[in-house]
């Protein structure tokens, strides 16, 4: 035991669902829901003594000055509030000198009332809310068991944590629906929401009964690879040319941490894996939220520690392998340092080679990669000079005859805002 703990990281996350597969939506892509068949017999709450373990666990088992208990689903909010009062009482019991500690929700918002705002507001709590935009474009996979809308509910759940100051983002799926309206999407979440944190998930999703990630069909939800990229290039360009530094678009910053410092931000953008894990209702841990299946079953929390399973070999193998079963395709491309192939369980195509492991998303990916390679390294230049990435939007302006209101006007025999000591016409000015 100690061999393994020795090769623990010093920070993991773990995704806790402490009611399981259990919503009380019934979202059309949702894949966690047929994961309820894993525990047949199951009330799906966490126990208070299993929610204690998670939490002292992962405290102990940190060694950073920051600590993250995150809960997600199914639907956590159906523990009720009292089930989450008890969490921060645990927190203060377990908490340790001069390390902080987060606490992020992930939640459809339709049980989300004043009660709730004005709690999540008072313990910090960073929330994740879905809404994929636009009441046509949001209804069209994700609706109640009966099959009814939940937009206004969702809607009157943004307000409300809006009114009562509570941080949240928009985890937006991206589907074959909205897929075709990038812009109508980002200006709804940007101008009628009043958003500034968005995650953006593309839907890959395999045609099979089981929820397991295994097979090469999709279904006819997922998004197509080729309108995945228009979808995030048309969402770039406007991003980039007035909202750099207002909105933050967390596949964007991910890609600008890849050139910048050369790793990103987000698992999927990474060479390795493996440090994100999934814990289920009753203590079962396993290799990643999207791998809650039997063959990546980690062990139980009751029987050993977090930290010791997230070290363990088992799940060091899984991280590794995400590199290691690379098809010679990506290894070689020129985008692999900010891609990696990005998830694994997207990776359901077979290369020209006839290599396997290329992901469904690739053709999409490298058309955005190579449309922001430019305004990438500017935004990766500022930034090392010291300065505010936002100067990009006044370069791309000049570039482009526009005036940038806001923003003070660069002439071109004027030093270029990237740093680099050289007039600007010399520089990103174009010449």
């Amino acid at each position: 035991m100690s061999e393994t703990l020795s090769r623990s990281p010093q920070a993991f996350h773990v995704m806790a669902k402490p009611t399981g597969a259990k919503c009380n939506l019934k979202c059309d892509y949702c894949f966690f829901l047929k994961k309820e068949s894993l525990y047949p017999n199951s009330n799906f709450r966490m126990s208070d003594d299993l929610m204690e373990a998670y939490i002292r666990q992962t405290v102990e088992g940190h060694r950073v000055p920051q600590v993250t208990i995150s809960w997600q689903g199914g639907e956590p909010t159906l523990m009720g509030l009292d089930f989450f009062r008890r969490t921060i009482e645990v927190e203060e019991k377990f908490a340790r000198p001069r390390v902080r500690i987060e606490n992020t929700l992930q939640t459809n918002g339709v049980l989300l009332d004043e009660e709730w705002c004005r709690f999540l507001h008072d313990n910090h709590f960073l929330v994740g809310l879905s809404l994929d935009g636009p009441r046509p474009l949001h209804d069209a996979f994700r609706h109640d068991k009966g099959g009814k809308s939940v937009f206004d509910k969702v809607i009157r759940a943004s307000r409300l944590m809006q009114k009562h100051k509570v941080e949240f983002n928009i985890l937006c799926t991206v589907h074959v629906a909205n897929s075709r309206r990038p812009l109508e999407v980002y200006r709804f979440f940007r101008d009628e929401l009043g958003a500034r944190y968005v995650q953006l998930i593309p839907i890959v999703e395999r045609a099979n009964e089981t929820g397991y990630q295994e097979g090469t069909e999709v279904t006819d939800r997922t998004v197509d690879p080729e309108q995945y990229g228009r979808f995030l290039i048309a969402i770039f360009d406007e991003w980039v040319r007035r909202d750099v530094g207002r909105m933050f678009v967390t596949f964007f910053d991910a890609v600008l941490a890849s050139y910048l410092r050369g790793a990103s931000t987000i698992c999927v953008l990474s060479p390795t894996c493996g440090e994100s894990v999934a814990l289920e209702h009753g203590g079962d841990l396993y290799s990643c939220d999207h791998y809650v299946e039997p063959r990546y079953l980690l062990g139980n929390i009751q029987e050993r520690s977090i930290r010791e399973l997230v070290a363990s070999e088992k799940q060091r193998r899984f991280g590794l392998d995400k590199s290691a079963t690379l098809p010679r395709y990506c290894r070689e491309c020129k985008f692999l340092f900010t891609c990696y192939g990005e998830c694994p369980k997207n990776r359901l195509l077979t290369t020209a080679d006839g290599e396997p492991g290329l992901n469904w998303l690739c053709k999409g990916l490298q058309a955005f990669f190579k449309h922001v390679d430019r305004p990438m390294r500017i935004m990766a230049d500022l930034l090392r000079s010291g300065q505010y990435a936002d100067a990009i939007m006044n370069i791309l302006a000049e570039e482009e005859g526009r005036s940038f209101p806001g923003k003070e006007k660069i002439g071109r025999n004027d030093p270029c805002p990237c740093g680099s000591g050289l007039k600007f016409k010399k520089c990103h000015g174009g010449d």
